[in-house]
């Protein structure tokens, strides 16, 4: 996999996001309580909203829209929402944290 560099982990609160503008668009960061990190495309599956403005809770984000609320694990829509965000891998070196761009070119690794 291919990585770039998106920040330091404590650019990101406990339980809070930040967004990263890439080529392939937004990404939101989250970071909760417990340090661990994840990212995925800054949209909500259902209007759209912007999921790096939302609330995070466990390994959880409540869309500001319309309460949605999306895994932080797997992109997907919990309770009686149906619909997905695609996830980006995320990883940190020491403080440092990187995503694929792999996943956000839509290329795969070989």
């Amino acid at each position: 996999m291919r990585w770039i560099e998106i920040g330091n982990l404590n650019d990101i609160p406990r339980r809070g996001a930040r967004c990263v503008s890439t080529p392939a668009g937004k990404v939101a960061v989250f970071r909760t309580g417990n340090d661990r990190i994840f990212a995925m495309e800054d949209h909500c599956p259902h209007k759209g909203g912007p999921l790096s403005q939302g609330i995070v809770h466990g390994a959880a984000v409540t869309c500001p829209l319309h309460n949605w609320v999306i895994s932080l694990e797997n992109g997907q829509a919990m309770g009686a929402d149906e619909g997905s965000v695609q996830t980006i891998p995320v990883k940190c070196e020491g403080e440092t944290l990187f995503i694929s761009l792999d996943q956000l070119s839509g290329e795969r690794a070989a």
